[in-house]
């Protein structure tokens, strides 16, 4: 490495990372299919958009995308994991942005500590559903996840 390169590198790079951060933002969801002992599944319905969805959110600076997934489950409905997630797959949502992804875990070992407090000002309904008989206003992309799980092949987008 040239003594030039060696003495800015310490500038140049942090001056980079700062300019991708700003330039090519990317965004990060990290959503649960949290299934209870009898197959149903949890979905959430927000008040600023329709639908029944599973329940996640983003990832914010500096938290990791498991601890974003806790952080969402006890959120939204009261649910708190007892093992480890496991890791579905990744999606790209190109409908909210070009640069937009979700990571998406099933989680099987969680309990609802208690239930939901709903409404309120984010969820308005939340419940477990049988995949077969999901409520009305289940949005396309909870179905075709909850197909993937079944063994449908998998999207590379939300």
């Amino acid at each position: 490495m040239s003594l030039i390169r060696r003495a800015f590198k310490p500038i140049v790079r942090p001056v980079l990372h700062c300019y991708f951060r700003f330039a090519r933002p990317l965004t990060l969801g990290a959503f649960g299919m949290v299934i209870d002992g009898t197959g149903r599944v949890f979905l959430v319905k927000h008040s600023y958009i329709d639908g029944w969805h599973l329940p996640g959110g983003g990832v914010e600076p500096g938290e990791t995308v498991h601890s974003a997934l806790a952080r969402e489950l006890a959120e939204e409905g009261n649910i708190k994991l007892k093992g480890q997630p496991q890791l579905f797959s990744i999606y790209f949502n190109q409908r909210i942005s070009r640069r937009d992804h979700v990571v998406l875990f099933v989680c099987r070992h969680c309990r609802q500590v208690s239930r939901p407090r709903i409404p309120n000002l984010e969820i308005v309904a939340a419940g477990f559903f049988l995949p077969d008989a999901l409520p009305d206003g289940a949005t396309d992309g909870t179905r075709r996840r909850l197909a993937e799980i079944a063994g449908a092949a998998r999207s590379a987008e939300w």
